[in-house]
């Protein structure tokens, strides 16, 4: 069997499994067996850069880092991968800043990336890279003579044309996305868009099965959303609502009913939006006033970019403007954390919660909305509230789907929620808990993993150059 090797911008090592793992680890943990290999950034910057490779063992599969140098981590990841493509990507076209150095910074070190990589590669690895910091990889690999079969998956929505072309060398970044073999989408909606993005500035034409032609190569397309392991997880949140943490949140309602939004702290989540509408909620329906405390946990990222610094204030004066005006002596309307909560701890939280609210202003998948779903009790399980821009409302129409741009609608479907009839509850819970339960990251993985397989191998063919 061939060996899989996972190539990500980080890699999650050993020491960083269960509380503190990430959505890609938990994704994929059903795909490591025995003998993969998981390479990246370590997440450490250094005078040496790439120049060393760190290897490290754990339950027999093999994890690879490097670290960057200041310079790269600033040009690769902080100014292009999220200064440039993450608002590209989620239709922020205001927050985009394009600088050429910052370009070349980050083909530097995909290139650097693929010539660490390629020492650790044997002939018949099944190469998965993962997300829109390592378009280029590929291609990299390939100007290296690497003819294993290289699949992508985009974590992140993708874009139509007229967007996606607002980038400078956008052409360049799609003929890199075209040295794969297979390469997937969360939703249909993002496939198509890639596709005309593919015939628009490539000239391809797309086949009906989502495959083209480009440079001698065949490009497979798919949709593959990805999922969560929804019994494990249902399992741990029956578990963990009976924790220490969970038993104290219970206690600090006081009866009370809890609504809860669980984030990173990015732009993307239309979490100003949302807090908005909870001061709508509270205005426009007094009846909920001191019988529902809203929670927001939004863990801090990308601190050193001022649209993340910017949205932190504004953030926080509007929770200061709702509690200020609403709250009581004995009761919080809108209670906000920006520190990050162990998932475990998390799954009790969502058992215990009413209502949960995921309406981000766009979203490649978001993997909230189906842990909330998978946390709850069937006997009386909570309401979801859904952006309609999330790549998971495909999946989920079940839940209430809302515009996440419109307060007032998210305040009337919040009043909507919790005074809806436990038959009703129950009927749209177990639609979306057969979708949760079926879509896994089982699922997500085997599907990629059989379409990378099948893939035609190019050992014979002249390797692609790299951009330039």
């Amino acid at each position: 069997m061939a060996r899989l090797v996972v190539v990500s911008n980080r890699v999650p090592l050993p020491s960083e499994r269960g509380a503190k793992a990430g959505g890609l680890a938990v994704a994929l943990a059903d795909a490591l067996r025995p003998g993969s290999l998981w390479f990246g950034w370590s997440g450490r910057r250094s005078n040496r850069g790439t120049a060393t490779t760190h290897v490290q063992r754990s339950d027999s599969i093999t994890y690879a880092t490097v670290d960057l140098t200041e310079a790269d981590y600033n040009a690769f990841y902080v100014n292009f991968s999220n200064g440039a493509l993450w608002p590209l990507l989620h239709f922020r076209m205001g927050l985009l800043e394009f600088h050429a150095e910052d370009y070349a910074g980050y083909r530097s070190v995909n290139r650097q990336f693929a010539a660490s990589l390629k020492p650790l590669l044997q002939p018949d690895d099944l190469i998965w890279v993962h997300d829109y910091h390592l378009i280029p990889m590929a291609m990299e690999l390939r100007a290296l003579g690497v003819g294993n079969r290289i699949g992508f998956f985009l974590h992140t929505p993708f874009v139509p044309p007229q967007v996606f072309q607002a980038l400078p060398r956008s052409g360049e970044l799609l003929a890199a996305l075209a040295a794969y073999d297979v390469v997937g989408f969360h939703t249909a909606a993002y496939r198509t868009a890639f596709l005309d993005c593919a015939s628009d500035c490539l000239g391809v034409t797309p086949r009906p099965n989502g495959s083209f032609a480009f440079r001698s190569r065949t490009v497979q397309t798919i949709v593959d959303p990805i999922g969560i392991d929804a019994d494990g997880f249902a399992a741990q949140a029956a578990t963990a609502v009976r924790s220490p943490e969970a038993r104290a949140l219970r206690e600090s309602l006081a009866g009370k009913l809890l609504a809860i939004g669980v984030d990173r702290l990015d732009y993307s989540k239309g979490l100003s939006n949302r807090f908005v509408a909870i001061g709508r909620f509270f205005g426009n329906y007094p009846e909920h006033r001191r019988q529902i405390s809203f929670l927001q946990v939004a863990a801090r990222s990308r601190e050193d970019q001022h649209a993340y610094q910017r949205l932190r204030r504004e953030l926080d004066r509007i929770v200061g403007e709702t509690n200020g005006r609403y709250s009581e002596f004995d009761w919080t309307p809108l209670r906000y954390m920006t520190r990050a909560v162990k998932r475990e701890t998390l799954a009790g939280f969502f058992r215990l919660a009413r209502v949960a609210v995921v309406t981000p202003l766009r979203d490649g998948m978001n993997l909230v909305a189906k842990e909330y779903i998978a946390a709850q009790d069937p006997d009386d399980p909570g309401v979801l509230i859904l952006s309609k821009f999330a790549g998971a409302a495909d999946e989920m129409s079940a839940a209430l789907i809302v515009n996440p741009y419109d307060s007032d609608e998210i305040a009337e479907t919040m009043h909507r929620a919790l005074t809806m009839s436990l038959e009703e509850r129950r009927e749209r819970w177990q639609t979306l808990h057969a979708v949760v339960a079926t879509n896994t990251a089982e699922r997500f993985c085997h599907v990629f993993l059989s379409h990378l397989a099948r893939a035609e191998r190019h050992v014979d063919r002249p390797p692609l150059r790299a951009i330039s």
